[in-house]
């Protein structure tokens, strides 16, 4: 799954690409029939989106950290955390796009992300049998809720297509999270977001395929989650992490 989401992404870059290249070499091309010619004169209009997406998490380790055991004594253990694949999630959503200028647009799109992230700790002081670390694992499910806020740039059009570039940000509520995880996101997270695109103008509805980059402005890692914890021998995986910035790679269809 996440071979195939890969593979398309990099279609749609290589279209818009192409896509890009003849709108600058318009003038010498001939002109078409343009479909729906008065689209881009509304000054607002609502759409649906659909969409998948990989997720990632940045995590800072803490390094060494000191277990008391149950004797009183103390011992040093050394565990890292990471994500070891991107697994594909889901993105439905509306939206409503504000007409600034010929070439200047302000899109609001309440959007619902589903996916799951597959993390991986590493106890570099315990050994197994075969002298490899001891590993746990958990998956994170993550269920968010977010209302992006995006400034769009789109080039001239010429016949049927248009690409575009946009950035914006993107406040998300984290709807997921079990007292049971080892570690937790915190409910709130706000990215920022860059992408490129473009629309194709179709004779019932214009088709904008996006790529997109998002990178957290904040740390996501639930750092009070520790206390919540019902299995106490899980808080020297819990307490291996000091930070994490989420990130976030999106294929959206735009139907307006």
């Amino acid at each position: 799954m996440r071979n195939r989401v890969i593979s398309l992404m990099k279609k749609i870059i290589f279209i818009i690409i192409f896509t890009a290249i003849n709108v600058s070499y318009a003038p010498a091309q001939e002109r078409t029939v343009e479909n729906r010619p008065y689209t881009d004169l509304r000054t607002f209009h609502f759409g649906v989106l659909v969409g998948t997406h990989l997720q990632d998490v940045e995590f800072v380790n803490r390094g060494i950290s000191v277990v008391t055991n149950e004797d009183g004594s103390t011992t040093e253990k050394m565990v890292t955390c990471d994500q070891d694949r991107w697994d594909a999630g889901f993105t439905v959503g509306v939206l409503g796009e504000l007409r600034l200028d010929k070439h200047l647009a302000l899109r609001i799109a309440p959007t619902m992300y589903f996916g799951t992230r597959h993390i991986t700790f590493h106890n570099l002081t315990d050994k197994l049998g075969d002298g490899n670390p001891v590993e746990l694992q958990q998956e994170m499910k993550s269920v968010y809720i977010s209302t992006a806020f995006n400034l769009i740039y789109a080039a001239q059009r010429f016949n049927n297509h248009r690409p575009y570039v946009m950035a914006g940000i993107n406040p998300m509520l984290n709807l997921s999270g079990k007292q049971e995880d080892i570690i937790r996101a915190k409910k709130y997270d706000c990215m920022l977001e860059i992408g490129i695109g473009c629309d194709f103008y179709l004779p019932f509805f214009k088709l904008r395929p996006e790529l997109k980059f998002g990178y957290s402005l904040m740390n996501a890692l639930d750092g009070n989650h520790a206390n919540e914890l019902k299995d106490k021998n899980m808080l020297i995986y819990t307490n291996s992490v000091s930070k994490a910035q989420t990130k976030l790679i999106g294929l959206t269809l735009y139907f307006e």
